[in-house]
């Protein structure tokens, strides 16, 4: 635990130093308190990877759908298809854990404070963990976001514990944050450091840094994108690539 805490410090030290704005969440790990304005939808058709040592996730083609279900409350579901192969596994595709949360910002921005918000999430077991493609049992992410905004620039992060008890899997803290800037009408850039625990037994845990952001082609359209590499415990490539529509 003393390392996750040194490594989320470390995290915000070198956001004071990382440039730019973009999306919420998407095309990141680290998320933020903010929901989607009351009655309004936004929904993103993504790809994500995860290549670490011998093996590799990949989380596509993939739906996210946000729903303004009441005001400072979302309603959140990710389907996904998923591949997974590598380490001398033949190479496996199929339907992924189904994701579904609630989003709530308990508190707003003001001059003092920061906007403030949980964002608990279930993962259910609809992959086919004998194939790979899935954790064979719910399991339950509990964050904690905060954020503050001036001009161009906004920062936030947070963090907080998975509780998983499927077999060879182990509740871990996690945690990042995220500075971001919008760098004229259209595109937005940022970077993070996130880091997490030990997620299974066989693992150390790991912090990484990624860079990404976004193209706004209009009001209602963009495109995001991240990518980055761990920087401490075990090895991990990570990317981001998706279409993001609101209405």
């Amino acid at each position: 635990m003393n390392h996750i805490v040194k490594i989320i410090s470390l995290a915000a030290c070198l956001n004071l130093i990382l440039a730019t704005r973009t999306f919420a969440g998407p095309p990141f790990s680290t998320d933020d308190p903010e929901p989607v304005d009351y009655q309004h939808w936004e929904s993103y058709l993504f790809a994500s990877g995860d290549h670490g040592g011998s093996g590799y996730t990949i989380n596509g083609p993939a739906v996210e759908l946000n729903y303004g279900v009441m005001p400072d409350t979302q309603l959140h579901l990710v389907v996904p298809m998923m591949t997974v192969g590598g380490g001398g596994a033949p190479t496996v595709s199929g339907l992924g854990d189904t994701e579904f949360g609630i989003k709530y910002r308990f508190l707003h921005e003001t001059n003092g404070w920061p906007q403030i918000g949980v964002f608990p999430m279930a993962e259910l077991p609809t992959g086919d963990a004998d194939r790979g493609l899935g954790n064979g049992r719910a399991w339950f992410r509990l964050p904690l976001w905060l954020q503050r905004s001036w001009g161009p620039w906004t920062t936030y992060g947070g963090g907080g514990a998975v509780l998983n008890s499927a077999p060879g899997q182990r509740n871990y803290p996690f945690g990042g944050w995220l500075l971001q800037r919008d760098s004229g009408e259209h595109l937005t850039l940022g970077g993070e450091l996130f880091a997490q625990g030990q997620d299974t037994d066989n693992d150390k845990g790991f912090a990484a840094l990624n860079l990404g952001g976004s193209y706004k082609a209009t009001d209602h359209f963009s495109l995001l994108f991240s990518a980055g590499h761990s920087i401490a415990g075990d090895e991990h490539m990570l990317w981001y690539f998706g279409l993001y529509w609101t209405w």
